[in-house]
This record gives structure tokens, sequence and C-alpha cells, in this order.
């Protein structure tokens, strides 16, 4: 029997309504939401997720501000506009837009990010608050996959989940949010002995592997919950996924699509970040 499709897309309109309700009764209230995104250099890929932010904010009634800086800007100079926005009233989250160029120091850029403000959820704060299970902006791919697997009805406590890459961004945070709510956790990577026998162990599998097709439906448990993280574009043009959606949801009762499925929880999640920014400042 074939996998139910995760819709992506739908799940996405169903939270921003909520968040476009919400904004409207904080302005009148009269609190205005406030994002500012700040973009170093022109890297094609970047823009288009920037305009997409600015876009998706201006739809949900959030004040947005894109501040675009030449690729050869100095990180003094990046760092000061990041302070500036730290002291900025109407401004309740910050968002620096990565990949940065090779001669500024990302570490440096989140860290100068206030807490408070830190709506990406990037920062040492708000990773270490993640980590020991306490308030915290939670990073927006993660947190998109957490709200997916809600609206599905997965309960998690005692099943095995099983995450398939260890970045900063997606594979570290989402297992840290699979076990505070009591799933067995197991972390997979490049030098996982038998990625096979591991992911065929997982009742819900998070892949986020950034290889092309790099799960196939036998290395996939009967019956699992599969979330597809990958975004790949392959030589005809067209956008895969990490799994192999074909293989896969011929085993899987529940698989999330590429593109449209976890791709548009992203932004949705930062505009839920900047909301509550906003309540908590």
């Amino acid at each position: 029997m074939a996998a139910q499709i995760i819709d992506g897309k739908k799940i996405a309109d169903e939270v921003r309504a909520e968040i476009k309700q919400e904004v409207a009764e904080l302005k009148g209230q009269g609190i205005e939401p406030g994002l500012a995104v700040v973009l170093v250099g022109e890297d094609p890929a970047s823009q288009v997720y920037v305009n997409n932010k600015h876009k998706a904010c201006g739809e949900a009634g959030i004040y947005s501000e894109v501040h675009r800086l030449p690729g050869d800007t100095p990180q003094d100079e990046l760092l000061s506009l990041i302070d500036r926005l730290n002291s900025d009233k109407k401004i309740h989250g910050i968002l620096v837009q990565l990949p940065l160029p090779k001669h500024i120091a990302e570490k440096a850029v989140v860290n100068a990010i206030s807490p408070i403000k830190d709506v990406d959820g990037f920062g040492p704060a708000n990773v270490g608050n993640l980590v020991i299970g306490d308030d915290c902006f939670y990073p927006c791919t993660p947190h998109g996959i957490m709200v997916m697997l809600d609206k599905i009805g997965v309960d998690l406590k005692g099943q095995r989940a099983v995450v398939v890459g260890r970045s900063n961004i997606v594979g570290k945070p989402v297992a840290m949010m699979l076990l505070q709510r009591h799933a067995t956790v197991t972390m997979c990577h490049t030098k996982t002995r038998d990625l096979a026998w591991e992911c065929r162990q997982g009742d819900v599998l998070v892949v986020a592997a950034g290889r092309p097709r790099v799960i196939t439906g036998e290395m996939i448990k009967e019956g699992a919950v599969v979330i597809d993280v990958g975004v790949n574009r392959l030589e005809n043009g067209k956008l895969c996924g990490d799994v192999d959606f074909e293989s896969a949801s011929q085993v899987a009762a529940w698989i999330t699509p590429v593109p449209g499925g976890v791709g548009p929880m992203t932004i949705t999640m930062l505009l839920k970040n900047t909301l509550e920014a906003a309540k908590r400042q």
C-alpha cells in the first residue's frame, strides 16, 4: 500500500493563517512584530530565500526590512549593523542569511545576535537551552518537522526515531527535540556502520544527509513515518530528496515529498518565532 503524503504546503498554509490572526491581535495591542534579514553578497539561492522571507512577512502582516550588503563588506561593518539591530525597538527578530562570504567568521556573526532576537535559533544561548530542555527559539526546519508530526497525529512517546545527518541546522537539533518528546533517538552519519540496518529500526525516520536518494525503500521499516529534509538538484534540473521517494513510498505509512514537504514549513516557523519574539519583548 502506498504511503500517505504529508502535504507541507497545506500544513504551512494552516499555520500561517493562525500566525496572521495572532499578528493582527498583537497589532491591536499596539505591537507590530518586526524582522530584519541581512544578506551579504550576491549568492542567487540566498537572494531567492531572502525575497521569499520578505514576501511571507508581508502576507502575515509582519514588518520586515532587508539589509543587502556587498560581498566584500568587512566583518566589523556587519557586526556593527547587528549591534544596531539588537538595539532597534521595532525589530524583534534578526536573521543573517547563510552562507556568508569566506572572509567573515560565521560563528562571530551568529554569536553577535541577541538571544532574544535570534529567531533562527542558531546562537549558543538558544542551542544550549534546547539541549537542557529550557525555553528557547527552536531552529526553523526542525521546528517545522515537529509541527508536521503533530499535525498527522504521531505520538512520539516510546517510539524509535532515527535521524540521518548530524548538522547543527537540522540533525542535532531535531534529535534533541525528538528526545524531549520521549522518543528513543539514534543518530546516524557518514561513519555509521550498517546504515540500512539502523534506518530499519526507525518508527520515525528523519533524513537530512545532503545526498540525493541515499535512503531507499529497503532501508525503511514497514509503516514508518519518513521525513525527507534533503533538496538536491539533479542533472536534468529536477529536484529530489535524500530519500528515494519511489521505493520509500511503497513501504512507509507517511512520507514527505520533495518539493512540497519540509520546505514550506521552514519560513513558516521563522514567522512563528518572530511573532513569539515580539510577544516576549
